[in-house]
């Protein structure tokens, strides 16, 4: 781009004629034609679970339904320097859980004192969906029938049996 003065004896209106004099003397070149826009794929970050048992709160209400998003390399990486997981390994996986369940029936700020308090059940589902949806991005799993060894394929991310 030409940069353009403006001299004291030209006007402004003089100087507009001159440039659009001087902008439609050249070609343009034509405007690219543009792809066709396509959907973007979209990525799921939080998905809906149902505890086996539920958490019981400091009122004796039981909440089973929440949501759990995935997990960030930082989600990884913080409970590491956790002086709670340096004394005791094992507590990894609790603050690990408080960090990426986002909601707990209408517990919205879930800490490592609410999945401490749960049901052995409820923590070894939550650590298994977040394997699931972490690593495989999906909460279905193939099964099969040890009756029938039909195979078919099931969510994981809760519902009663029976449910559709």
């Amino acid at each position: 781009m030409r940069r353009r003065t403006v001299t004291p004896g030209a006007g402004l209106e003089e100087t507009l004629d001159n440039l659009a004099a001087s902008t439609a003397g050249r070609q343009e070149a034509p405007a690219p034609a543009r792809a066709p826009r396509r959907e973007r794929d979209t990525l799921q970050t939080e998905f809906a679970f149902e505890l086996p048992r539920g958490y019981v709160d400091d009122e004796g209400q039981v909440h089973r339904n929440g949501t759990m998003r995935l997990a960030t390399a930082r989600d990884e990486l913080k409970p590491q320097i956790d002086l709670r997981v340096k004394e005791n390994p094992a507590y990894l996986s609790v603050v690990l859980l408080a960090q990426v369940i986002t909601q707990l029936g209408p517990v919205t700020d879930v800490h490592t004192g609410i999945v401490e308090r749960m049901y052995a059940t409820d923590v070894a589902f939550l650590q298994d969906f977040y394997r699931r949806i972490n690593s495989e991005g999906h909460t279905h799993a193939a099964v099969t029938c040890p009756l029938c060894q039909g195979s078919f394929e099931v969510d994981l991310s809760g519902g009663r049996l029976g449910e559709s």
